[in-house]
């Protein structure tokens, strides 16, 4: 430990206030295990990553092999099998006109080239259109595009001057669809809009607030028919947390950009990826190099992480995975129920494999409930990290009965 404190730097963390970081040696499964052997339920999949459970062997045998023969290659002017194998996969995956994958290696790079993407096609197509639209509370990353996207708020404050300007209308909570609607009209009738990037059906980092889809495809469908180019970030979303594989295929109306990151490797290797259609992909096509799509990572497409998603596709793709996260959807829909009315919760609520309990009174992500919510559950063995006084579940898909169970009752006993 005292190594680590001398001669690391860990995200997220005030290291005067904040206890000392655990060592973890081992995981397997939902578990992760100290060099003293303690082992510690995993109820955040280790920041929303993993799928499978830890050091599942089938991905981890194919980043074996793969280290074998090819490790890493440019992905400039060349190309790889396995960069190809997991382009056509999640294509096949997703609404069919998706047409071309782009490579880069987390969630925020995958947001950044999405509007990288639909902006440089207005500038391409010679069109003046620069408004981009994003919903309030919203978080998509911590590069200064990304943080630009989430407009103003506790994550970035010491950033708020360096950050471009971006149009906030309010998610379409159930009752408030026409406040949403109303205000996105509003703008509209100031500026045409570039392209609205927003987190399908949940947003994450700032408290995992739940909206309507029905809201959310009203508003979509105004901005398609004005030619807005619509992005969904789906670097949590995606690869079934919420039920389906992706929110995007399940909408009336499916985005132009998708972004994809967290699960994609099934918590193995870092990669992200962004899911265009050919329209788009035509614009960047010229005789001047200018127009290119002028990015790119020096980790793009590693070929350690294309083999480790290969994999935890053909995972996801078994019928068991699906039914694990259909039990786990609805065990967590039955337990709301239970806890529905108690006074100390203002809201618990799931969707898919996310449970949510949001606790009443003490508010926002810098809550002090935060550091009594995770003693409680240390206590008991559990991992969890609320966002402020929002407490939320999101296991692995192969968490067991017992399990969630104990997730649960240390739930109720914090209460």
């Amino acid at each position: 430990m005292g190594r680590d404190l001398q001669s690391v730097w860990h995200p997220f963390v005030q290291r005067l206030t904040d206890p000392d970081p655990l060592p973890i040696v081992r995981g397997e499964g939902t578990y992760l295990y100290t060099e003293e052997g303690e082992k510690y339920l995993d109820a955040i999949s280790s920041w929303w990553v993993t799928l499978h459970g830890h050091a599942h062997p089938k991905i981890a045998e194919a980043i074996g092999r793969q280290a074998k023969t090819l490790e890493q290659v440019i992905f400039t002017d060349f190309t790889h099998p396995g960069a190809v194998s997991v382009a056509e996969e999640l294509l096949e995956l997703l609404p069919e006109h998706f047409t071309k994958v782009f490579f880069t290696d987390n969630g925020s790079t995958a947001v950044e080239v999405a509007l990288k993407m639909a902006l440089q096609w207005w500038k391409n197509r010679k069109i003046e259109r620069k408004t981009v639209v994003t919903f309030r509370g919203g978080y998509h990353g911590d590069t200064f595009g990304t943080m630009s996207m989430a407009g103003k708020n506790s994550f970035n404050t010491p950033f708020w001057s360096y950050l471009f300007e971006v149009q906030q209308i309010d998610p379409p909570f159930p009752g408030r669809e026409e406040v949403s609607l109303n205000q996105l009209k509003e703008i509209m009738e100031k500026d045409r809009v570039a392209a609205f990037l927003f987190e399908p059906l949940i947003q994450g980092a700032t408290g995992m607030r739940i909206y309507s889809q029905e809201g959310l495809e009203t508003l979509l469908g105004v901005l398609r028919a004005d030619g807005a180019f619509l992005i969904a970030d789906e670097v949590m979303t995606g690869f079934g947390r919420t039920g389906p594989l992706f929110v995007s295929s399940h909408l009336k109306v499916t985005p132009d950009i998708l972004a994809l990151s967290k699960g994609i490797t099934g918590g193995f290797l870092p990669l992200g990826a962004t899911v265009t259609t050919e329209r788009i992909y035509d614009a960047f096509l010229s005789s001047r190099r200018e127009e290119a799509l002028l990015h790119g990572h020096s980790y793009t497409a590693n070929p350690l992480a294309c083999a480790a998603t290969l994999a935890s596709l053909s995972l996801l793709r078994e019928k068991s995975c699906q039914q694990k996260r259909e039990w786990i959807g609805k065990a967590h829909k039955a337990f709301c129920k239970k806890l529905e009315g108690t006074s100390r919760l203002k809201r618990i609520e799931s969707l898919g494999t996310i449970l949510v309990a949001e606790f009443a009174g003490d508010g926002g992500y810098f809550s002090t409930l935060r550091k009594s919510l995770i003693s409680h559950f240390m206590k008991h063995k559990i991992i969890v990290r609320p966002l402020g006084n929002v407490l939320y579940f999101m296991p692995p898909y192969c968490i067991e009965e017992e399990d969630l169970a104990h997730l649960y009752q240390t739930l109720e006993s914090f209460l």
